[in-house]
């Protein structure tokens, strides 16, 4: 666990959930699984609150191509869900492991004809 600074609040970054991939981008073949993971799941920080304590609804990484959502708050610890909806990295990355799929799929597929 990182130090807080005053007034900060730890916080830890999850999968998806429901209300955050509901509306994101799945290709054919690709496991649910993969869509919910985001690139930071488990990592844990701090965030700080707003003047009016409040805290930020979204964190963003990779110059805003990654988007974590405040899901809920829990014994002082903010959670903050992969939003594959709300980041532009998500289609792109969806692709890419769509193809590795494709990829080990035919490879199976031609171990199984040899």
């Amino acid at each position: 666990m990182p130090t807080l600074l005053r007034g900060e609040v730890p916080c830890v970054l999850q999968a998806a959930e429901y209300p955050q991939y509901r509306e994101a981008y799945r290709p054919a073949g690709v496991p649910l699984r993969e869509v919910r993971r985001g690139p930071y799941d488990g990592q844990r920080g701090a965030v700080r609150p707003d003047t009016n304590g409040d805290l930020p609804r979204v964190l963003v990484f990779a110059h805003g191509r990654i988007v974590y959502e405040l899901d809920r708050v829990t014994d002082g610890t903010a959670t903050y869900r992969y939003a594959p909806a709300l980041s532009p990295a998500h289609r792109p990355l969806m692709d890419a492991v769509a193809q590795q799929y494709a990829e080990h799929a035919a490879r199976e597929a031609q171990k199984r004809s040899a």
